[in-house]
């Protein structure tokens, strides 16, 4: 149960750019503050922020990096309180701009663009030691840990070949996987970017998730996952 749990939290996460983050409170001493921030993530399961030094979050995590980001899918409808929610615990740290990070990050967020011409924006990375997912009631757990640990993926190196050979040589598989998961029929879908729980295919100037059946950490999990979809979805092509 708790692999589906945790299939269910990482589609969520890859699928949701906004949350409540709660840090260490510098002013109120062992209080905890919490402050809506947005973010995308990394090829593994880790949280990207981008942050101004300015922001009260940033001053208590230079304090403290004990931190706590939280997301959610509200239903439209119905009981709230039953939608699905994930809170993962970890630590806030600063990394080292680089163009793969920058690229990434404007790629999910173009708006944040507008943020790097101003010099005390810095990127940071949660650190996820627990994650505690609820999918709704009486659908409770805290995940494996081992599951969210900030990994390269073997096949990370290859990316951009991957993405250039499929959106070249399977655009149908694209098109029908598309077609399958969101109902959207679009002969002009790209795939743009990739994670271990799946990837992302740009379509109509908007982001749709496809999520695989279980996370791929090495070149042939993933090649397996996408020639599973090409024949699974066959019937969807347009």
């Amino acid at each position: 149960m708790k692999d589906k749990y945790d299939l269910e939290a990482a589609y969520l996460l890859r699928t949701i750019d906004r949350g409540v983050l709660s840090t260490v409170s510098k002013k109120f001493t062992g209080y905890p503050f919490g402050s809506f921030t947005t973010f995308t993530t990394n090829r593994s399961r880790t949280i990207i922020i981008y942050a101004s030094d300015l922001a009260q979050h940033t001053v208590n995590l230079k304090q403290d990096s004990k931190a706590c980001l939280t997301i959610y899918g509200l239903k439209s409808d119905g009981d709230k309180q039953d939608s699905k929610r994930l809170s993962l615990i970890g630590d806030l740290v600063k990394i080292e701009e680089s163009a793969d990070i920058a690229d990434r990050f404007m790629t999910f967020l173009p708006h944040s663009a507008n943020y790097s011409k101003m010099h005390d924006f810095n990127f940071y990375k949660l650190v996820i030691r627990q994650a505690r997912w609820i999918g709704g009631f009486g659908q409770i757990a805290w995940l494996k840990p081992g599951n969210w640990e900030d990994i390269s993926p073997k096949w990370q190196d290859r990316e951009n070949s991957i993405i250039e050979h499929m959106n070249d040589d399977h655009s149908n598989s694209i098109i029908s996987t598309l077609h399958a998961h969101h109902k959207i029929k679009d002969k002009n879908a790209k795939m743009i970017a990739l994670n271990i729980d799946g990837y992302y295919i740009e379509t109509n100037k908007e982001l749709k998730f496809i999520a695989f059946n279980h996370p791929c950490l090495n070149l042939k999990d993933f090649k397996d996952e996408l020639v599973r979809q090409a024949h699974e979805y066959r019937e969807f092509e347009l």
